[in-house]
């Protein structure tokens, strides 16, 4: 095994990808193909589409939604996958879940028409957000979508838009719950407002077709989700005292990914500090980027945990022939995307750290925005054939000096140079395009897709609405 001090290097003429020796990405071997066997290729597409050029592989998607599929299928339970679409922007990615059979999580009347677009079918849809506007509600009643009502206010802002509509529409609706242990959350009803509105329903049935709850939790242990639907278990027996017939209990989504290795990751963390950012303070949290548990693994635990009277979650949800539904963003994005950014310059600071200087900025590589770090080392493709190891951080194009895409300092086997690449693995949940903007009038980053014709061969196309 390499030590987390060698580099290895894959050369291909004048160019060299540099595997990194520290938070090494795990990668797609449809991904490590081009990265290590084709660096050229992404120099290629960067000259056509420019700095930072997002690239997706919806195939990958598809192969996630299938992983998961069998941890359900152990299980034997009743299922629902519903894609989470606000992770990314890429339309491919939604049109890749619908191929595979799965329904969409839109969160508003963009992301719906978007899907519709894709070809979902309208029923698939099911609509989360705790504020959904008149439009999107008018939207989503016409299309027979799936709502999840956040509170009493939202029921009554339904029942008023089912009024307006006058045509004998009936709303189909989750309720969506606020677990004990989100007690200071704004999402979600508590037990007594839940109750409230179950009650409503029951004397509304010829406008409301009450399917179920749902629940949304931050976080990405499974044992609070386990929780709350052992707290939900009282609701839906109140609901079929009232003469309703709950059917699925969704749980949402913050599955985890594993974006590095777990050892490599665990012996970061513990090494680090001050001196390895160049702000000199290590951020207070991170995403758990190199956990133990991956999304499948995750799945697993949580349909076989203790729920009642003896019985796994997995038993209480096929005794009481209720359907699981979730709604995974990221954990379903896992590995379908890199992003791309161009070196402009390198420049030596009086700290002794020099900046790398890209073409793109820190919207387009979010995490320090948020007070923390994406703990996944870049992909150095360059001309250099060697030289001494770095350690630099990396700066956006813009006048801020907030623009940082990293404040870590990234240990460089060879000093980047200017024209050079930085590759970042595995980008696509909630890290390209979350806050990609046009500061200082610069365009908006182009996404392309990989895919492959009959033959094998690699094709590449637009996948945003500059084409």
């Amino acid at each position: 095994m390499q030590s987390h001090t060698q580099l290895l290097e894959a050369e291909t003429g004048s160019l060299k990808a540099w595997t990194p020796g520290v938070l090494r990405p795990i990668l797609d071997p449809a991904v490590a193909d081009i990265v290590y066997s084709s660096p050229q290729s992404l120099l290629d597409l960067v000259e056509r589409y420019g700095s930072p050029l997002n690239i997706v592989w919806p195939h990958i998607l598809k192969q996630n939604v299938e992983a998961l599929r069998a941890v359900l299928r152990k299980h034997q339970v009743r299922f629902d996958v519903f894609y989470g679409a606000k992770v990314n922007k890429s339309q491919a990615l939604v049109r890749a879940a619908v191929e595979a059979g799965i329904g969409v999580d839109v969160s508003s009347v963009y992301e719906m028409r978007d899907a519709l677009r894709a070809g979902v079918a309208p029923a698939r849809l099911c609509a989360t957000g705790p504020a959904k506007t008149r439009e999107f509600h008018a939207e989503l009643i016409a299309n027979v979508a799936l709502i999840s009502v956040d509170s009493a206010e939202e029921l009554a802002e339904l029942e008023a838009c089912l009024h307006r509509v006058a045509n004998g529409s009936v709303a189909r609706v989750l309720l969506r719950y606020r677990p004990a242990s989100s007690s200071a959350s704004r999402f979600g009803m508590g037990g007594d407002e839940l109750l409230q509105c179950l009650r409503h329903l029951s004397e509304q049935k010829q406008r409301f077709s009450f399917e179920g709850f749902h629940f949304h939790l931050g976080g990405y242990g499974f044992e609070p989700r386990v929780q709350a639907l052992r707290e939900l278990i009282r609701h839906v027996e109140a609901a079929r005292g009232l003469g309703l017939d709950p059917k699925i209990i969704d749980i949402g989504g913050g599955l985890p990914i594993r974006y590095v290795d777990a050892d490599a990751y665990e012996a970061f963390l513990r090494a680090q500090s001050g001196d390895d950012y160049r702000t000199g303070k290590v951020p207070e949290s991170f995403y758990p980027y190199g956990g133990r548990l991956g999304a499948c693994e995750w799945l697993d635990r949580l349909l076989a945990a203790p729920c009642v009277d003896g019985l796994s979650i997995a038993g209480y949800l096929n005794t009481q022939q209720l359907t699981l539904a979730l709604e995974p963003g990221r954990s379903l994005a896992d590995q379908s995307a890199v992003s791309v950014f161009r070196v402009t310059r390198v420049k030596q600071l009086a700290s002794g750290n020099p900046v790398v200087f890209v073409e793109g900025s820190s919207f387009s590589a979010c995490e320090t925005w948020f007070a923390s770090e994406y703990l996944v080392d870049p992909i150095l493709v360059s001309r250099a054939s060697g030289g001494q190891p770095v350690r630099a951080y990396i700066a956006g194009h813009s006048c801020l000096d907030d623009d940082v895409i990293t404040n870590r300092l990234i240990a460089f086997n060879t000093m980047p140079q200017t024209g050079d690449l930085l590759v970042y693995a595995n980008t696509a949940g909630y890290q390209m395009d979350l806050l990609e903007n046009e500061f200082h009038r610069h365009p908006m980053p182009r996404r392309v897709t990989v895919t492959y014709d009959a033959a094998g061969a690699l094709v590449v196309s637009p996948d945003d609405r500059m084409e």
